[in-house]
This record gives structure tokens, sequence and C-alpha cells, in this order.
């Protein structure tokens, strides 16, 4: 195919394909309509799949338990209508961290436990946590006189340090906390 000068065998071997230099409009529109379909259906394909690979992610959340009548923003003021029975109302996990709310299933595990802190186990599926474990968080950080476990994270400058790299002559106060309000 040659069209104003062009050599589509050329752009062909180079490109792997000549869109731009097509001789009937008949075929653009054929080829657009086929691209347009393959696209569609690889993103169609892809959405089933990706839904299913969130079920078989376990991991596990740590937050409070509250009820679903309260919203990110009072979970976090720590407003006390969180905390109330509520009716009817379902259980949720509000995850401090990402200030997200996640729905819980089954509510089992999660019965008697509002206002709890608590790290939930399971697998994610859209903004529902399948709840395969659920367990009181009754102690956060070491105990008093406990050494810190060996450890190498990256700075705020991206240099490796480590518990040794960070002791100084008296000792070390070392904080890690998980969650602000910036």
């Amino acid at each position: 195919m040659r069209q104003h000068g062009f050599d589509c065998k050329k752009l062909f071997s180079v490109l792997g394909f000549c869109s731009m230099i097509i001789e009937s409009r008949v075929t653009t529109w054929a080829f657009r309509a086929l691209w347009g379909l393959t696209f569609a259906l690889s993103f169609a394909l892809s959405a089933p799949v990706s839904g299913q690979s969130d079920m078989h992610n376990s991991t596990s959340w740590s937050g409070v338990i509250i009820n679903s009548g309260c919203t990110p923003d009072e979970a976090f003021a720590e407003a006390a209508k969180c905390t109330d029975k509520v009716l009817g109302g379902r259980l949720v996990l509000y995850d401090d961290t990402t200030r997200q709310i996640f729905d819980l299933d089954p509510q089992d595990k999660a019965i008697g436990h509002l206002g709890d802190s608590v790290t939930v186990g399971g697998a994610l599926e859209g903004n529902a946590i399948h709840v395969s474990s659920l367990q009181l968080l009754t102690a956060i950080g070491l105990p008093i006189d406990q050494k810190a476990p060996a450890f190498s994270l990256p700075d705020q400058f991206g240099h490796e340090q480590t518990l040794e790299s960070l002791k100084g002559p008296h000792g070390t106060v070392l904080l890690f906390f998980r969650s602000a309000d910036w």
C-alpha cells in the first residue's frame, strides 16, 4: 500500500501496524471498531479476575469496632455516637491509619467488641472484610525494659537505618507513630 509518499510496508515493519495510511474510510472505521472492541473486551475480562484475586489476598487490618451509623470523620474525632449500640445497626471496622470504614462479614466475631481496638484478619472484597479472625489489641509497643528487635528501615532521606546506627552514647529513644492528622 502506498499513499501520499508513505511506504506502508516499511512503516508496518517499524511500528507493527499501519493505521494512519489506509486507503478506504470503511477500512479505517473497521480498524477503529476492532481496536475499540479489543480494548473493551480486555478491560471487561480483567475486572472479574481482579475481583477474584481480592478474595485470595488475606491480610489484616487494625482499628476500632464502631457502629455503621458513624462517618470516618466522626470516628476520627472519637464521637460518642460511634460506640452507641444501634438497634438493627451493623458493626464495622474503622481503620484509623487510613481513615476508612470496612464492613465486616460475618458479624458474629465482632459482636461484643463495640468500641474495642482490634486486629481483624480476613480477605477484602470490595469494601467488606470476610472475617477469619478477630483479636483484641491488649497492648501496643514493647513492655518497659524489653529490648527492641533488630530492624532495618529507610529514613526520610532514603538512607538505611538500623537500631545500631541510631544508638547514641546514652541510649536511644525510638518512637514509631502510626498515624497523625497532618
